[in-house]
């Protein structure tokens, strides 16, 4: 049997150094003994302290984010080790003096809490010992637990806030004093202690929590079990399953790398035993699991609730405007999937090879949790009170059966890891908070932003072509900024950085982009970081699995991924994808040519439809693509008339199943 046809099981353990090796937030220590005892109560303790707060209320918020920090960093320093290759399973004597730390600056808030609510006239001299060593705590945490990216970035804006006056050109400014940056990043909420961490504190963790009570009913397994049933047999099945499994664990899942590891550790196996190619078997799990961080409900990697209070819209309207982009990204996946299937002849799963359908759909039951969250957020319910009522509706459901029932076990487990989960998070909002802060203090966003814009404007015949080299240059530098960051910190980042670009445009052009249409633009640029070569984690992660190539393989992925590098320039051109604008038949045409663009852009980039492509072929199928998936009338007619055209000349001149064509020469 050839390479391709082999399939290997990917034990735990395989899995877990996967991880570790490219996923920051699991590279963490295997404790035994009494600190092991000590770090499972303090996880307990963190996850009942916000269960509490969202039960019967929330702290002030510095009360409420300085104890959510604390425990977040005591745990980081306590669970991840300051290098990676050190021994896992003893924790030395600096991390115990760090974690004291931790300790003493975080509660220095709830002690003095009202002498630092009246203090008039900037800090003291500990204070400003208080306050340098939270900083460096934070930053220290971030880079074990979220990776180097975000802390280097951090370093910079604060350097860059320092020393303002010796900056060149539009980046000068008067800067800050180290007592005034210090100040600022602990002492007030426009720091550390900012929005970003108010978010973690209370809307984050309590969905993580949800989270980690749904895996505890088996629902990770069954999203695998139903994609099966309903994928599997379907031509080039094990890859569809890969895009169905993906997307349903992404509802779930706050990570890109975590997804891919272990959804494929069973699909791309089961892809490369069929006869897909290794770099395309990876390419499809890696870029499927990149889009299940895009996926409406009911978390979108945590991003959804950031943007929240980023972008001033209701839950329920960034979960609508995000519906037709990921059905157009995972249907862009699938008919490339289905295409390469077909132009290698490869076929679906053997009956032997499914689950038993009506056992699959007995726990249907499971998906429950999940809708009704949905539709507690539908009728207006706060965030916080629909975690809780999530949480609650997945104990109540998984007792519908015993091998899904939430023991009391299983129920201590679900606090244990919904806080584990949250760790990175935390770490990542209150290391990004730094950065907030410095462009609020320093007005850097609105420089560079209008920097861009001046650079495009610069080389640029007219407006129309500034709006779109302004998107280019903020795409380029989404994509660098999302390396080897987590969903929530690539999102603060690029929302922080990236995005006043394109609202610079609104005043510059006189035009008029929806603000949620940015911050969409931005978060999706971000995320194809996972899959866009050099630093493309999700794909690396999956040749650890198929034994592909790396850099390849995040050429493939980001090749499948084609929809989501084309749909943000047309939701900021046009937001009727985002079902911001327009009427439900105006909404209903754009997703229907749309979809149609899908399915030749995926023609262009296989080179496959009914029959291999000539190569004028694929450009006039990629033109014709971009003409549909642009929402305007002449743009849609143009497009479906030469969408007919070439349907009907693939058509008749088609390829039999031996690949002659049954009509005419390709």
């Amino acid at each position: 049997m050839s390479e391709e046809k082999q399939v290997n099981k990917v034990t735990e353990e395989e899995q877990r150094k996967l991880l570790e090796k490219y996923d920051a937030e699991s590279n963490t220590r295997n404790l035994k003994g009494i600190m092991a005892k000590a770090v499972f109560v303090i996880l307990i303790a963190f996850s009942l302290f916000q269960i509490y707060t969202g039960v019967f209320g929330q702290y002030t918020a510095y009360l409420q984010r300085t104890v959510h920090l604390g425990f977040a960093l005591v745990l980081i320093f306590l669970l991840f080790p300051a290098i990676r290759k050190k021994k896992k399973d003893q924790i030395p004597w600096y991390d115990y003096l760090l974690a004291l730390l931790a300790i003493v600056v975080c509660a220095y808030w709830p002690v003095y809490y009202d002498t630092l609510v009246q203090q008039i006239g900037g800090i003291n001299q500990v204070q400003m010992i208080i306050g340098g060593i939270a900083t460096l705590l934070v930053l220290e945490a971030a880079r074990r637990a979220v990776g180097l990216p975000i802390t280097i970035i951090s370093m910079l804006f604060l350097l860059y806030a320092l020393f303002g006056p010796q900056m060149p050109g539009m980046l000068i400014h008067r800067g800050l004093s180290l007592d005034q940056l210090i100040e600022s990043m602990f002492f007030t909420t426009e720091g550390i202690l900012g929005t970003p961490l108010q978010v973690s504190s209370t809307y984050i963790f309590l969905f993580l929590l949800f989270g980690a009570f749904l895996v505890q009913t088996g629902v990770g397994q069954y999203f695998n079990d139903l994609a099966i049933a309903i994928a599997g047999k379907r031509t080039g099945g094990p890859a569809k399953v890969a895009i169905f499994s993906s997307a349903l664990n992404g509802t779930i899942s706050g990570s890109s790398v975590a997804n891919t590891v272990t959804t494929g550790s069973y699909t791309i196996p089961m892809m490369k035993k069929l006869g897909y190619r290794k770099n395309f078997a990876g390419a499809v799990e890696a870029a499927s699991s990149t889009g299940g961080q895009i996926m409406p409900p009911p978390i979108m990697g945590a991003a959804a609730f950031l943007m929240i209070e980023f972008a001033g819209e209701s839950y329920w309207n960034i979960a609508k405007a995000a519906i037709i982009p990921a059905i157009l990204y995972f249907a862009g996946i699938w008919i490339m999937t289905h295409l390469e299937a077909k132009r290698t002849g490869l076929h679906g799963l053997k009956d032997e090879e499914l689950p038993n359908k009506k056992e699959v759909f007995k726990k249907i039951h499971l998906l429950l949790p999940i809708l009704a969250i949905v539709l507690f957020l539908f009728q207006g319910m706060s965030v916080e009170r629909a975690a809780l009522y999530g949480i609650l509706a997945t104990i109540i459901v998984s007792l519908f059966r015993k091998d899904t029932r939430i023991t009391p076990r299983k129920f201590v487990e679900a606090l244990r890891q919904g806080a584990r989960t949250a760790l990175g998070v935390a770490a990542a909002t209150a290391c990004a908070g730094i950065i907030v802060g410095v462009v609020t203090k320093t007005g850097l966003g609105l420089k560079l932003g209008n920097g861009l814009v001046d650079i495009a404007g610069s080389i640029s015949f007219s407006t129309e072509s500034q709006l779109l080299l302004t998107l280019f240059f903020t795409m380029i530098a989404s994509i660098i900024l999302g390396m080897g960051s987590p969903t929530t910190a690539n999102y603060i980042i690029t929302s922080t950085i990236a995005l006043p670009a394109i609202l610079a445009l609104n005043d510059s052009l006189e035009v008029a982009i929806p603000v949620l249409a940015a911050h969409m633009f931005v978060f999706y640029f971000g995320i194809l970081a996972d899959i866009t070569p050099p630093v493309a984690l999700a794909a690396f992660a999956a040749t650890g699995i198929s034994g592909g190539e790396p850099i390849r393989t995040g050429f493939n992925a980001a090749k499948l991924a084609i929809a989501a590098f084309i749909i943000p320039y047309m939701f900021v051109l046009n937001p009727t994808l985002l079902m911001i604008e327009g009427s439900y038949l105006d909404i209903g045409w754009a997703l229907i040519t749309a979809m149609l663009g899908m399915l030749v852009i995926g023609a262009c980039m296989i080179g496959f439809w009914y029959r291999k492509l000539h190569w004028t072929e694929r450009i006039i199928t990629l033109l014709t693509g971009l003409m549909l998936m642009y929402p305007e009338g002449y743009s849609d007619i143009i497009g479906l008339g030469v969408f007919l055209i070439l349907f009907v000349i693939q058509f008749l001149t088609r390829a039999d199943k031996k690949g002659k064509l049954q009509h005419a020469n390709a």
